[in-house]
């Protein structure tokens, strides 16, 4: 039975511990080093019950934390991590391609990025081209004078994400991801600085661990509304798939009043999972997200093939944290890889134009600085706001390209908060503010290896929605802020500062994010091969089943990869056809 303990409000007069646990299965050490503090909320996991303490002496280092993280949880034996894996093997082990095609890819964040990783990985020659100078699109990061990085958005690495899970083990990059707790952490509103946790015990399958972990819980619904919801979520239950896509034309509120679900589950849960989901909130978001996340991340649908198989999937709720920032733990190793297969990456090389032939089929990309790049087929792996902007003319009626127009980018900020001190009223692990204007946030000097410090916090916290923020000053932002931290943190942050100071801040605006998913969105998205023979699509807006989240963007990935080898005998033929027309001339 796996033990963890909580170190909280540390003061051993002066004596330094040093805790040894050893995991039972890999042998691996972790240290947990100890002295004098007031370092609070530290979450210790013990991978066996052999672990010792042992008194060491005194020193005057400051705590430290080593390796305490939780195991990666079983994953490699479920269904959508088999056909995941599966999927990736088809492009190593396919038929080698007696001439490799050279495809030129438009924007390197997650989707771009496995798009040329697993053309490389079928033997042909991704030429990868980024706009700007860090790699990423959404999940990028910068380095700040002081040597401390920001990011675009708070990225969380579910169990649920089987095409993400697979691709850091194909990188050989599993150590990379620190797991937490298999729990959710929720504010208080009514009571600033408490929590109200869902704990889901591991000894359960889903989504019976997710019941168990509702059912515990009796701080955030009552038992009647516990019933009414379960009751509500019947349907989604027994009609599987088919019930869920069928609820893209409803909104959250809309879908709760149509069952009856008492507006208080909405309140206290379903605000801040429309928030964390996709910025917005649940007024506008399409009950089929919901839904989609609920039964990706509890299994809630019990209609399935493979039911037997799913009932091991019980860790997709589970989080993890990056261990640093993303360009250079999560992109650089897929760049390393495409650039072992012989293809390339290039960063500043911003489309200015798709240019296209006679037959309204594309003849190259025109770069700013006036280069021009040429292949046999073409990605955008671009959000979908930028595609729209540079979609050529003779395209824009085609029915395919003209639905995207419903398909909109939702404004997001991430900010960043380096304190003065240490706070004490948080976890390691991910929490939801509950607050009208933060989604979620955490303390990354606590769950980031990369980013860990022993004496000061620096809260990355997300600010959603963001419509009529987006527009405003750093300044107003942070102030606004500071006073929504003051209720999560009452003894510790007050809004004019006379607590806990700011060191210094960081605000990154994203005007468009992932698409907007509103109802009637769904039969928006398209599929990665375009009606343009030659030009695919790649980003999480285009067709499959994980939505908006980074999964969404691995997985279109993988989608563009498989159509254009599959395409391969109509791309070698058409570009044959371009060196004949060209010889006639």
């Amino acid at each position: 039975m796996t033990q963890f303990g909580c170190v909280c409000a540390l003061n051993l007069n002066g004596q330094s511990y040093v805790i040894n646990f050893r995991s039972s299965k890999s042998g691996k050490r972790f240290d947990f080093h100890a002295s004098r503090s007031d370092f609070v909320g530290c979450s210790l996991r013990i991978p066996n019950k052999g672990a010792t303490g042992t008194r060491a002496r005194k020193v005057s280092s400051p705590l430290q934390v080593v390796c305490v993280d939780y195991p990666r949880p079983e994953l490699d034996n479920t269904v959508n991590f088999l056909e995941a894996a599966y999927l990736s093997s088809s492009f190593r082990t396919g038929p080698r391609p007696n001439k490799p095609l050279e495809v030129v890819i438009a924007g390197a964040g997650l989707a771009g990025l496995c798009t040329a990783k697993y053309l490389a990985d079928a033997g042909h020659k991704p030429i990868l081209l980024e706009a700007r100078d860090v790699l990423g699109g959404k999940v990028a990061a910068w380095k700040d004078e002081d040597g401390d990085w920001y990011e675009t958005g708070l990225h969380i690495f579910f169990g649920a994400y089987p095409n993400m899970q697979s691709l850091f083990g194909e990188l050989g990059i599993n150590d990379r991801l620190q797991w937490k707790e298999h729990s959710m952490i929720f504010a208080m509103p009514n009571k600033p600085g408490e929590f109200s946790r869902f704990d889901f015990p591991e000894v359960l399958p889903a989504p019976i661990n997710g019941i168990w972990a509702i059912l515990k819980n009796n701080e955030m619904l009552t038992w009647p509304e516990k019933v009414k919801f379960a009751i509500g979520l019947l349907p989604a239950m027994l009609g599987g798939q088919p019930y869920v896509e069928a609820q893209d034309g409803l909104s959250v509120k809309e879908w709760m009043r149509k069952q009856g679900i008492p507006e208080r589950v909405t309140t206290e849960v379903f605000i801040a999972m429309s928030k964390a989901l996709n910025f917005i909130n649940p007024d506008e978001l399409s009950m089929q997200c919901i839904l989609i996340a609920l039964n990706r991340f509890l299994q809630l649908s019990s209609v399935d093939e493979h039911l037997w198989l799913k009932v091991r999937e019980k860790h997709g709720s589970k989080m993890a944290f990056l261990d640093g920032n993303p360009p250079e733990r999560l992109c650089m190793p897929i760049v390393d890889h495409i650039q072992s297969l012989g293809g390339q990456v290039r960063l500043n090389s911003r489309i200015q134009k798709i240019e296209l032939n006679n037959d309204a089929t594309v003849k190259r990309f025109v770069l700013n600085n006036g280069n021009v790049i040429e292949g046999d087929a073409y990605v955008f792996a671009t959000p979908v706001d930028i595609l729209k902007l540079l979609l050529p003319e003779e395209w824009k009626e085609i029915p395919y390209f003209k639905r995207l127009e419903k398909l909109v980018g939702v404004p997001v900020i991430n900010v960043h908060i380096w304190f003065d001190r240490k706070l004490k009223n948080t976890y390691d692990h991910l929490l939801f503010s509950r607050s009208p204007l933060l989604s979620v946030y955490a303390d990354m000097s606590v769950t980031c290896k990369e980013y860990y410090n022993p004496h000061q916090s620096m809260l990355e916290l997300v600010f959603a929605p963001a419509e009529e923020w987006i527009s405003r000053s750093d300044s107003e932002i942070i102030d606004a802020t500071m006073k929504e931290l003051a209720k999560l943190f009452p003894d510790e942050i007050s809004a004019d500062q006379s607590k806990a100071k700011i060191l210094k801040y960081h605000v990154v605006k994203t005007p468009r994010s992932v698409y907007k998913t509103v109802p009637n969105c769904e039969p928006c998205r398209p599929l990665q091969r375009s009606p343009i023979e030659g030009f695919y699509l790649a980003g999480d807006y285009t067709k499959q089943k994980y939505l908006a989240s980074m999964e969404g963007a691995v997985l279109s990935g993988k989608f563009c990869a498989q159509a254009i080898v599959q395409d391969y005998d109509l791309l070698v033929a058409r570009e044959q056809r371009r060196l004949a027309e060209a010889t006639i001339r």
